[in-house]
């Protein structure tokens, strides 16, 4: 495998382990947002102030999450921290959570290549 095929496949197990830590809490829940994003349409939302043109949607390494608490959507960055806290503790250093950018994106999970 590539290690960009590795990156993905331990991206994919990271993301199903944050997914079944979020289904141990009976108020929460997750849906999918975005994961790949073609490099057009990265493009399109970085032109927007949307993104930025080298996501790392376009390497299939970032996944945008919807929380939900008690039935109820919550896209703000703060309902977001313990997932996010939790995240980077699943590999520190390669794993970031969007609600840590200079311009928050709690929904926002990524990671790194190397």
């Amino acid at each position: 495998m590539t290690p960009l095929a590795i990156a993905q496949t331990e991206f994919a197990q990271d993301v199903a382990r944050l997914i079944l830590w979020v289904a141990e809490h009976p108020t929460w829940a997750v849906t999918f947002g975005e994961a790949h994003r073609p490099p057009e349409v990265a493009a399109i939302y970085a032109a927007q102030g949307r993104g930025i043109a080298k996501s790392l949607h376009i390497d299939r390494l970032a996944i945008d999450l919807n929380l939900w608490i008690d039935g109820i959507w919550r896209p703000d960055t703060e309902a977001h921290v313990p997932l996010g806290v939790y995240w980077e503790t699943l590999r520190p250093g390669k794993l970031r959570w969007g609600g840590r950018f200079s311009k928050p994106d709690g929904g926002h999970y990524e990671r790194n290549i190397i």
